[in-house]
């Protein structure tokens, strides 16, 4: 009997079950400027002194940046993320020349997307078979990161990597 009670009661208070259709939010969105507003990610890296490429001299930051990344958003809060990352430009006393702090990691030179992304759609498209247009949708749907077909299909036709 309190069985019966407690799934009258998971029922009638909206909880979603197994094998429950919940529909997307952004379903029949056409226009990119309606999707919902992303999630916005502070992150740092700025340092007063970084060893220089070319000697190793100690430089000094001469001036910040701020560069706008897109990330792998969730489900959870059915957002994208966006990371803004602050980095630190230095300038050499012996060798004269200026350098950024190195964001490699996190992507590649004059890239707008994290190098998270990349992979997942390059993975897409090259293990699972998705044509470039699902592979989009899928990135959408399932992470929350908005990427044009046309630009899936540069890095899967590029394995990945960036053209320089």
């Amino acid at each position: 009997m309190a069985t019966k009670k407690a799934t009258k009661k998971a029922a009638g208070s909206g909880a979603y079950g197994p094998g429950e259709y919940v529909a997307d939010v952004t379903e029949g969105i056409a226009r990119v400027e309606d999707l919902p507003a992303p999630r916005h990610i502070k992150r740092s890296r700025s340092y007063p002194k970084r060893p220089c490429p070319r000697c190793g001299h100690l430089a000094y930051r001469n001036r910040t940046c701020t560069r706008k990344l897109h990330d792998l958003g969730s489900l959870a809060d059915g957002r994208p993320r966006e990371l803004f990352v602050t980095y630190s430009q230095h300038r050499c006393s012996r060798c004269k020349i200026f350098f950024n702090v190195d964001l490699s990691d996190l992507a590649d030179p004059n890239s707008h997307y994290t190098r998270r992304v990349v992979a997942l759609a390059v993975r897409l498209v090259i293990e699972d078979g998705l044509p470039y247009r699902a592979a989009s949708w899928h990135l959408w749907r399932d992470h929350r990161v908005f990427v044009p077909f046309a630009t899936v299909q540069n890095w899967s036709e590029a394995g990945g990597k960036k053209s320089r």
